[in-house]
C-alpha cells in the first residue's frame, strides 16, 4: 500500500458518507424499502468512485497491486465499522441477517476499485 494512512481515511470515508445517508434517509426505508434498497447500492458507489479518483491521482505504477490492496481494505472497514455498529450497538442484527442485508452490497467497493484499476495503464 503506497499511501497507508490516506488509505485508511479514504476507507472510512467510504464507509462514513453511506452511512450518514442511510440513517438521514431511515424512514423510507421503513416506508419504502425497494428505494432505500436502490438508493444505498448507488450511494456506495459514488463515493467509491470518488475517493478511489482521490486516492489513485496519486499512484503512479502497480494500479492493480494497489486497487486489490485498497478495495479490500475498504471493504473490510466498512464490514467491520457496521458489525460494531449492527452486532453490538443499537441495531442488535445477526452477522447472517447483516450480510444478507447490508454486508453483500459492500462487494461493490472492491469491484469498482479492481476495475477502475484495471483500466490503468501499467508502468
Amino acid at each position: 500500500m503506497k499511501f497507508p494512512k490516506t488509505a485508511l481515511v479514504y476507507g472510512f470515508f467510504v464507509w462514513l458518507i453511506p452511512f450518514i445517508i442511510a440513517f438521514s434517509i431511515f424512514t423510507i426505508r421503513n416506508e419504502d424499502r425497494p428505494l432505500f434498497e436502490s438508493i444505498m447500492p448507488v450511494v456506495v458507489t459514488i463515493v467509491t468512485v470518488v475517493f478511489a479518483n482521490f486516492y489513485f491521482k496519486k499512484v503512479d505504477k502497480n494500479f492493480i497491486k494497489e486497487g486489490i490492496v485498497i478495495g479490500l481494505l475498504w471493504l473490510v472497514i466498512s464490514i467491520v465499522l457496521d458489525l460494531i455498529l449492527f452486532m453490538e450497538g443499537p441495531m442488535k442484527m445477526s452477522f447472517v441477517d447483516y450480510i444478507k442485508d447490508i454486508g453483500l452490497t459492500y462487494l461493490i467497493i472492491p469491484a469498482i476499485i479492481i476495475g477502475f484499476c484495471y483500466s490503468q495503464p501499467t508502468k
